[in-house]
């Protein structure tokens, strides 16, 4: 069957198609990458200086016509302009921050030599991997693959970005933004298309690639780049949870809470989905949080939008009927909240551990609110998960106490979703969260490799690398290893 050459974007608030994107070819795609190829040699030979300068070009670029990026994002999503210019507020900052700082992290690093190894100079270089390959999401689409491309680019390597079929505006208005102040062309290349351009991504002749998506899609983009052992970052969805102690500020952790779970119509993997809140105070939290999301509601002028994917409405309704089915109880909405294509906030109490609506990513507008006797149950049951992504802990005394015994990549306390503001710090999962890390010094080296050098700074009459080694640099060795380890053997 012939590839389609273009496809359309569509404002998933009035269905309207608002342009028309080409759907690259497998062939276009790899002809791409091989491009990046070539252009990586000029990219990694500007250094870190050079790449700096080029960055907060972009970075200067993008923040003057910040206005311009929302209205696309907007369009896109569906997401409120405001939504949508915090949105690309953060990953401009991201930006900034990988341009300013892989020189620092990346540096060359000296390493001791050890005794036995005492006339030898070891360091470690990182170097880029090459060409890095971005298959971007469609709920945070300059947010979300902003955290590899920043960090990739800055750390020498060349990227091919292929955003969401739902948002392909966004990336190629980045692509043309880049391109218009790039020293050299295929530094930085989007292709757009429908998933079949993702997949031929995968494929390609790439050497990493950074994927932002389900867990069932993350699984077979690192099946097809196992087959050519290329490495994979892998940021999927979470059933993060929210934990409320005793002794918490119950009015911030149920406004902060409620805002988690329903922003972006729920269509956040760091947001909130289960609250676990001791008993002492779970009527008053309770109370606070359905008079707040009482007084919010979706709407093309509303608190948030449109489920920007369709067939994700299916997904939040089944999880709700289940919900239900099992025993839980509406604090707010109901079984006729999804009302095409937006849905109404959505709060169910006690609904079983075992209920889709708590083992399953919903990525809608609602939350589950379960009591619990201590805060040990709470840490068992926000744990009892096959995702382990983000977590929000509210606590006076022991937040950072409970922080550290979830199973899961991130954790606020005392706020929610702080941590993808902050540059400095990793982002990422575990579990069926996936792995591999963006942002901060560990975005940086995710897109490098180590590679060890070691030279000979003066000769020694001892040889040990050669067929000539004498019994007296035998005894050498041995003798030295005695005196350095001999006491930790007890």
């Amino acid at each position: 069957m012939t590839q389609l050459t273009q496809f359309p974007s569509h404002n998933p608030v009035t269905g309207e198609v608002i342009a028309q994107y080409k759907d690259f070819s497998r062939e276009e795609v790899f002809a791409a990458v091989d491009r990046a190829h070539r252009a990586a040699i000029g990219w990694q030979a500007l250094g870190f200086g050079g790449r700096k300068k080029v960055l907060l070009k972009w970075c200067g670029a993008l923040t003057k016509r910040i206005d311009e990026l929302a209205l696309i994002i907007k369009n896109e999503t569906g997401k409120p302009i405001s939504d949508a210019t915090l949105e690309a507020t953060l990953a401009i900052g991201h930006l900034a921050w990988a341009a300013k700082n892989a020189e620092k992290t990346l540096a060359r690093q000296v390493r001791p030599s050890g005794l036995l190894m005492f006339n030898m100079r070891a360091s470690v270089l990182r170097k880029a991997v090459g060409v890095v390959g971005v298959i971007g999401p469609w709920n945070y689409p300059v947010f979300t693959p902003m955290g590899s491309i920043a960090y990739a680019l800055a750390a020498g390597n060349t990227v091919v970005f292929k955003p969401s079929e739902y948002t392909p505006g966004v990336g190629h208005w980045l692509g043309e933004r880049f391109n218009e102040l790039a020293p050299f062309s295929d530094i930085f290349q989007v292709v757009t298309g429908l998933p079949e351009t993702g997949i031929a991504l995968t494929q390609s002749p790439v050497n990493k690639v950074s994927f932002t998506g389900s867990t069932r899609t993350a699984k077979k983009v690192a099946a097809s780049c196992a087959e050519r052992m290329i490495p994979v970052v892998l940021e999927c969805g979470g059933k993060d949870p929210v934990i409320v102690a005793a002794d918490a500020d119950i009015d911030t952790a149920a406004e902060y809470a409620l805002w988690s779970a329903m922003s972006n119509a729920g269509q956040t993997c760091i947001g909130a989905e289960r609250v676990y809140v001791e008993a002492a105070v779970a009527e008053k939290f309770i109370g606070k949080i359905k008079a707040m999301a009482e007084q919010i509601h979706p709407g093309e002028n509303g608190n948030y939008g449109p489920a920007t994917m369709p067939s994700q409405l299916n997904v939040i309704q089944r999880h709700i009927d289940d919900a239900v089915s099992k025993g839980g109880k509406f604090l707010v909405g109901s079984q006729d909240s999804v009302k095409p294509p937006f849905v109404e906030p959505v709060i169910l109490l006690n609904v079983p551990e075992d209920s889709t609506a708590v083992t399953e990513e919903t990525f809608g507008p609602t939350l589950v609110i379960n009591t619990v006797a201590d805060i040990q149950e709470a840490i068992r049951l926000s744990n009892a998960t096959s995702y382990g992504l983000a977590a929000s802990v509210w606590s006076k005394r022991n937040g950072e106490k409970i922080a550290a015994q979830l199973e899961c990549g991130m954790v606020s306390v005392n706020s929610v979703i702080a941590f993808a503001a902050i540059a400095s710090v990793p982002f990422g999962g575990v579990k069926d969260s996936g792995y591999g890390r963006i942002h901060g010094p560990e975005g940086l080296l995710e897109f490098t490799y180590p590679q060890t050098i070691v030279k000979t700074l003066f000769s020694i009459p001892l040889a040990f690398t050669t067929f000539k080694r004498t019994k007296f640099a035998d005894k050498f060795i041995k003798g030295a290893i005695k005196t350095l380890h001999s006491k930790g053997l007890g």
